[in-house]
């Protein structure tokens, strides 16, 4: 198999776990953390179909950035990386705007570790 192809499937496959992950931890775990900072600030949780898409967008680009980060570093690295691109300038900016309920952070931050140490294994394994 070709290294370019093995790249975009290492890519798609990262990608995937991305959505999982984001989505088991957003929907299941801290939705309700979500909804109810959202109603405090007198707006609604922004749950529309299109927003779940630009997840979606956002994790193909996350698995992105961790195969370009990869062809760098090591695995621990790459993860340690990935995650401070991916999460805490997100939750910086989001931060910024006052729409981060900074109650998840206790569950968001190890899982988001977890999340991005998985994806930069799986791009290392599958490359």
């Amino acid at each position: 198999m070709s290294s370019r192809i093995k790249i975009v499937l290492a890519i798609l496959a990262a990608t995937v776990w991305i959505s999982l992950s984001e989505f088991v931890r957003n929907e299941f775990l801290l939705k309700a953390h979500w909804v109810s900072h959202y109603q405090a600030m007198g707006q609604e949780f922004p749950a529309a179909p299109i927003n779940g898409i630009m997840w979606g967008v956002w994790s193909l680009f996350f698995a992105s950035a961790i195969a370009i980060i990869s062809t760098r570093f090591d695995l621990l690295r790459t993860a340690a990386l990935a995650w401070l691109v991916g999460f805490v300038l997100m939750w910086m900016v989001i931060g910024n705007l006052g729409v981060l309920p900074t109650g998840i952070l206790p569950i968001a931050i190890p899982l988001s570790m977890l999340e991005a140490f998985v994806a930069a294994w799986i791009i290392k394994k599958l490359r």
